[in-house]
């Protein structure tokens, strides 16, 4: 298909399971889905090396690496993405000492511009951590070969606290957990759900359905779009109703598989901005961020959400050499996201911010390339294996260059 269109004259964009909220996958020439490519090639339980067709949904490869006694030691907490969409996008879970997913890749199979099948290994060096994290500019993944570790189980504990003690203890908290992070309302910027993770050796204790439903769906996506849709039609009550949210936060506690874990199940309609500012700057960027919220009167109801990850090497990455604090803003469907995105982004530039490369965000390769050190270096390589810009479009062209 990627040969073909490239002798017709045609581009080409990848598409996964269109989970991101950028233009990335756009295009008005040839779109290729590989959503049914999903299933698992090889796996050597001894290595821990697994080979997946790149389609595979984050969570039907959990389910399949569960099967196997094996689990991805870090995912985020979207678990619909493609494995080729969530690793091309630089998508991160949380962490203090554990990288992106993209970090976790050992080998790709690229389909080049020409319609060549090419395997990118480690022995690579640059070129494979450039298309590790490379927004399908490179070529299409088909295959991915990742590093997997054995199965395990995690402890989760959500607990609201005072959100000052949280940011004055962050490097305490975060050291004290494998996966940390927490959420906090505009407008109420009092109180913050922590949620922590940790391995456990207790065994998987999986919720019956009903209970499950009655959190997940009920009340952490009902519950919450009601709560917006109220915000929405009426939006001098916004900080009324973020206080109610905040009042509603309790403490909670589960132990199930990794996966399961990870993930949490999102049905209500937003957009998000996200951004890596570096680790030391996190709590002082969060602040402002709340203060031009209350300064500006910021029509906004969705809490905001902080997370820590480790840095990594991919050339484009984020996190690129780089412990980092992941900031990220969201607005409701149907409400105006533009200024008070902007605004976030002002401040997570004035610390050296990077956008995360699946959300929202207004900068170009220009402005780009004072954070990204290793920018020129990732178009270098473009040039080499698409110099006919076969798998370009406007979103490409303006983050990486034309």
């Amino acid at each position: 298909m990627v040969g073909r269109a490239h002798r017709d004259g045609r581009r080409v964009r990848v598409a996964g399971s269109g989970h991101s909220f950028t233009e990335a996958a756009l295009t008005d020439d040839t779109m290729v889905s590989i959503e049914r490519l999903d299933a698992v090639l090889e796996a050597d339980r001894d290595s821990g090396l697994v080979r997946v067709e790149a389609g595979i949904s984050l969570r039907k490869l959990g389910e399949a690496l569960w099967a196997l006694g094996l689990a991805m030691e870090n995912l985020g907490d979207i678990d619909v993405q493609t494995v080729a969409g969530a690793i091309s996008t630089a998508t991160h879970g949380t962490g203090a000492k554990l990288r992106n997913i993209s970090a976790q890749v050992a080998a790709i199979e690229l389909v080049t511009a020409g319609g060549e099948v090419r395997e990118i290994t480690e022995a690579d060096g640059d070129l494979l951590r450039a298309a590790r994290v490379s927004l399908g500019a490179l070529g299409a993944i088909s295959a991915v070969t990742l590093r997997t570790v054995p199965a395990f189980a995690l402890h989760r504990v959500d607990d609201p606290r005072p959100l000052e003690d949280v940011l004055d203890g962050l490097d305490e908290l975060a050291a004290a957990s494998d996966h940390f992070e927490f959420f906090v309302f505009p407008h109420t910027s009092v109180k913050a759900l922590v949620i922590e993770r940790g391995r456990t050796e207790e065994p998987p204790r999986p919720r019956n359905r009903v209970a499950a439903w009655a959190n997940d769906v009920l009340l952490e996506n009902l519950a919450l779009d009601a709560l917006s849709r109220t915000g929405r039609r009426f939006p001098s009550l916004n900080p009324r109703i973020t206080g109610l949210a905040g009042r509603l936060l309790s403490r909670t506690e589960r132990v199930d598989r990794s996966y399961r874990i990870f993930s949490s199940e999102r049905r209500v309609r937003f957009t998000e901005m996200e951004y890596a500012v570096p680790r030391d700057h996190g709590p002082a960027a969060l602040r402002q961020v709340l203060a031009m919220i209350a300064e500006r009167r910021i029509n906004v109801f969705f809490p905001i959400e902080f997370r820590v990850v480790a840095g990594d090497d991919a050339l484009i990455s984020p996190t690129h050499e780089q412990d980092s604090c992941y900031i990220a803003v969201h607005q409701y469907r149907g409400m105006d996201w533009r200024d008070y995105f902007q605004r976030v982004e002002d401040i997570m530039r004035s610390y050296g911010g990077r956008p995360h490369w699946g959300k929202r965000h207004f900068q170009d390769a220009a402005s780009l390339a004072g954070v990204h050190p290793r920018l020129a270096d990732f178009q270098a390589i473009r040039d080499k294996l698409d110099p006919d810009r076969v798998f370009a479009n406007e979103y490409t062209e303006r983050v990486l260059g034309p």
